[in-house]
């Protein structure tokens, strides 16, 4: 019979946050046997991922004991061990010795006085002769949550015995509280209750995008970023904390104006408060004032007017409300909500003193200026001016996202009729959030600004804040466009503003890139006109943008037009200025090393201007020139790294999902890169992105290559071709997927398509003259000769491409070829036969790759495909055919191109094309592809 007692209610796994690596970790050391135990501060999750194992693991256990001691009763001895054994001790109890059941029985029922004292050896040996006789039945699984709070007699039984369980089917999973320092080493002391070689787990804060998917699962969706991210600061990433002070916003009436502070709940503000009463009142004071600090030092509180701030803060060290400072002489909050909270209690007239004093205090400009703005009531001109001075400096310095918080604070202390005016003020406090990529308060701003100006250069400049604010989701605004135009009238200059957005549009929504290009150009000639540099240049680089796309041939005129001077710095290390046009043009025009220089300087400056949605753009840009250089353990960690910006900020997630899964199936986790590239395809579908769905597709394409499944990618690329067609896209070298096409094409034995499809590739890509997919596609095209039985033409090939991929810096590709070579030369297993590919997956760090080429090497190579001869019955049905004609369908029958059939039965490509427009007549078809169809069904027949 299976015990089961105490058992909690199930955990929902869609519930537990951010604890994916801790999950993995215990599961691999509950699977080989051992115990585990959990650690952290209070709230952190401990529970949670304790309750979450114990419901996996009980399934596979006959008996589960549990224990959950609490710190009133924690003074009980035996108590624990009554939760663990009460309930079981019966089943046991006649297979324990006398003195055994004797001293247990009066230490779990309290009827007697038995202590450790005097029944010591009695009662540890009945402990452990228990735990043997139930995991003698069966597996046994004990949970104990709140070590921390375990009577000491029950601590040194549950020790003693978990010491001496050795190869017994028993487990433990334990959870402990343990200091906010990660530093801390207290949790040793409570793994003595549990069994040698127990994994103990520090539970680590949330990241801030796990706090907002935590709070969304909670219902407390719709919550802008700023609050998110300020829920993530308050609460230092412990999801109790940021659940509560979610709970506390969705019930306050009115949230909080930047600059305020969160509503911390009561129930947070009880865990410091009490604390604080411990404080004499100016030393609470001094606290209230470091509150009110962005970065609080002791000199800082000396210049505010706070004497004695060493000896206060010594006191609030020592009662554990600051932290002691290791280096330097900072005053630091022992955790964010201490802060918050003590900010929260104070009433108002205490909070704008602290800022008054610290308005003078404080040596940075910004600093003063947000002191001064919180110490005052009511709209002040000189105020507002300040803060319209600081929100410059916080610009210049690279920080959008406090120019916004100052500037929304200068709009609220701008008189009416002052000028600049309130709504100025906060128009461009907007464009600072989109900047920053804080889309949600800048669209905010934007519609309460549009609910009250009327001048059509507010208005127009609102809109394009609705609709920059929406970032691929363009879709979603549509009805934005034509309320702008008709705002911006015969204005050239607001028209410019415009149809730039327009030119996004087709591109993004109707996936018409001749729409887009003769859109961006439009705007282009109407900025020049009105003298709007900024404007102009965005459009021209965008023209150029989609014209390298189309495989336009003015593409390099149209980039040297948006590189010229004069330049707008905010344009130029933007990531859809002129100076990432030229970095496409580059990468596709395989000059790598450039592409790298130019994409590695824009991502420095936009990130000294704290532009997040470029820096995302360029991380990912970056990641891509690194892969193509076969550099994938970089190329990943840039991926990822875009990716993590990418959702903390809600920006560029689908493009960045879809590089880090380019970039996983190449140096990662497959299987990674599988469900990414599925995240990047839906995020493109629900956001009408047919450009970025294209791309999706292709990663998804490509990593389904990497895992072997060949006919998946042959129906993804199939789709990633259809969409580039209706597009508009002719440059091969945009996704660079077409030769894993052809490739997978040759696996799953379509021969004669993959020779059409890298027939019709290569006239494209000779056009504009790329190289590298040129190489790539003559891989391709080996593979297909050796499928038909050419493998000595197929050799001289790959032998070829390997050396120009080589030369061509595409370390990736140059693997790929030395891999195809090896597999083309092995016709039996060999140590040595993989070598060269090895060695070249692994100094580029493809380990997917690498991992394939090893297999390889231990297994015998499988004999390439060859392409099946026509049947007998084929070769009847084409006994109405002349001579020429028969034999040039024989040859199509084998998957031969005309160029092909045009050698081997020496005539010219257009003696070919004719003899084949008789034979689809005299054989009433209309393709070769019937012809290879025709061949086919009487195979089957």
């Amino acid at each position: 019979m299976r015990r089961d007692f105490k058992e909690p209610g199930r955990p929902r796994p869609d519930l537990v946050v951010g604890r994916d690596e801790i999950l993995v970790a215990a599961r691999e050391q509950l699977a080989r046997g051992g115990s585990v135990l959990v650690h952290g501060p209070a709230g952190i999750g401990k529970s949670t991922i304790l309750r979450t194992l114990a419901a996996e693991y009980a399934e596979s256990a006959r008996t589960v004991l549990r224990c959950s001691a609490t710190e009133s009763e924690s003074h009980l001895p035996f108590l624990a061990l009554a939760d663990l054994l009460g309930l079981v001790i019966d089943e046991v109890s006649d297979r324990l010795p006398a003195p055994q059941r004797d001293a247990l029985e009066s230490a779990l029922t309290g009827r007697g006085e038995s202590t450790l004292q005097r029944d010591g050896l009695a009662l540890r040996l009945a402990v452990l002769s228990v735990l043997r006789a139930l995991a003698a039945k069966g597996p046994v699984l004990i949970v104990a949550d709140d070590l921390q709070w375990l009577d000491s007699a029950s601590a040194e039984l549950l020790g003693f015995a978990a010491r001496r369980l050795g190869e017994m089917p028993v487990r433990m999973l334990g959870a402990v509280r343990t200091a906010t320092d990660p530093q801390s080493q207290e949790q040793d002391r409570h793994l003595r209750a549990l069994p040698p070689e127990t994994l103990a787990v520090r539970v680590s804060p949330l990241t801030k995008a796990q706090v907002a998917e935590l709070l969304g699962h909670r219902g407390y969706t719709g919550l802008p970023r700023s609050t998110v991210r300020d829920i993530h600061s308050t609460s230092g990433g412990n999801p109790l904390f940021a659940l509560e002070l979610g709970r506390a916003l969705d019930e306050s009436p009115t949230p909080p104006r930047p600059g305020e502070p969160l509503p911390v709940p009561t129930s947070l503000r009880a865990l410091v408060l009490n604390r604080l009463e411990m404080l004499p009142v100016e030393a609470r004071r001094t606290l209230l004032v470091a509150s009110a600090g962005a970065r609080p030092t002791l000199a800082l509180l000396h210049a505010a007017g706070r004497d004695n701030a060493e000896a206060e803060t010594a006191q609030a060290v020592a009662l554990g409300l600051l932290a002691p400072e290791r280096e330097g002489p900072g005053v630091r909050f022992a955790h964010p909500l201490v802060s918050a909270a003590l900010y929260a209690e104070a009433g108002a007239q205490e909070r704008r003193a602290a800022h008054a004093a610290l308005s003078t205090a404080a040596s940075d400009p910004i600093e003063r200026a947000r002191h001064l703005a919180l110490a005052t009531t009511g709209t002040d001109p000189a105020v507002a001016e300040r803060l319209g001075e600081a929100a410059a400096v916080a610009r210049d310095r690279g920080a959008p996202s406090v120019a916004a918080e100052l500037g929304l604070l200068a709009a609220r202390h701008t008189p009416a009729d002052a000028e600049p005016g309130p709504d100025e003020r906060r128009l461009r406090s907007a464009e600072d959030a989109v900047t920053a990529g804080e889309n949600d308060l800048a669209r905010d701003i934007a519609r309460e600004v549009l609910g009250r100006v009327t001048e059509p250069a507010d208005r127009v400049r609102a809109w394009i804040v609705v609709i920059e604010a929406a970032g691929q989701s363009i879709a979603e605004v549509d009805a934005a466009y034509p309320q702008a135009l008709a705002d911006a009238g015969d204005a050239p200059g607001l028209l410019a503003l415009v149809r730039y957005q327009l030119a996004w549009r087709a591109l993004v929504v109707e996936g018409d890139f001749a729409e887009g290009r003769e859109e961006a150009a439009h705007a282009a000639r109407l900025a020049e006109r009105a003298g709007d540099r900024r404007t102009e240049l965005l459009a021209l680089a965008f023209q150029a943008h989609i014209e390298t796309l189309m495989g336009h041939p003015d593409a390099p005129a149209t980039i040297k037009r948006a590189l010229k001077e004069p330049q707008d710095p905010q344009v130029a290390s933007h990531h859809n200025g002129a100076g990432a046009a030229r970095f496409r043009w580059l990468l596709m025009s395989d000059q790598l090393p450039e592409a790298r220089k130019t994409v590695t300087a824009l991502l420095r400056e936009a990130r000294r201007r704290g532009m997040v949605e470029s820096e995302v753009h360029f991380l990912r840009f970056l990641a891509e020139t690194e892969l193509r250089s076969g550099h994938c353990g970089r190329a990943l960690d840039l991926a990822r790294e875009s990716l993590r910006l990418a959702r903390d900020t809600g920006i560029g997630e689908g493009a960045s999902a879809m590089l880090t899964a380019l970039a996983e199936a190449s140096g990662g986790e497959v299987d990674r890169g599988l469900a990414l590239a599925r995240e990047a395809a839906e995020h493109a579908e629900a956001d009408g992105d047919l450009v970025y769905l294209s791309r999706a597709l292709g990663s998804l394409g490509y990593a389904q290559l990497v895992a072997g499944d060949a006919a998946g990618t042959v129906q993804s690329l199939r789709r990633v071709r259809e969409l580039e067609e209706s597009l508009g896209v002719t440059d091969p070298a945009r996704g660079r997927w077409h030769g894993d096409l052809a490739e997978a094409l040759v696996r799953v034995g379509e021969y004669a398509e993959a020779q059409d499809f890298i027939v019709a590739t290569r006239e494209r890509a000779l056009r504009l003259g790329r190289e590298s997919v040129l190489a790539v596609l003559d891989r391709s095209e080996a593979l297909v000769r050796a499928a038909r039985g050419d493998q000595e033409a197929a050799v001289r090939q790959l032998t070829s491409v390997q050396d120009r991929l080589a030369k061509l810096g595409y370390g990736l590709e140059e693997a790929r070829a030395a891999y195809a070579l090896a597999g083309l030369r092995t016709s039996r297993p060999g140590p040595t036969s993989y070598d060269e590919a090895t060695r070249l997956f692994r100094r580029c760090r493809a380990l997917p790759w690498l991992r394939q080429a090893e297999q390889a090497t231990a297994a015998p190579a499988p004999q390439p495909p060859t392409a099946p001869a026509p049947a007998p019955a084929a070769l009847d049905a084409l006994a109405v055919l002349a001579t020429t004609e028969r034999q040039v369908a024989e040859l199509v029958m084998e998957g031969a191109t005309n160029r092909e059939i045009a050698g081997r039965l020496f005539i010219s490509v257009k003696t070919v094309e004719a003899t084949l427009t008789r034979v689809y007549r005299k054989l009433g078809i209309r393709s070769r592809v019937d012809i290879v169809r025709l061949a086919a069904g009487h195979r089957t027949n």
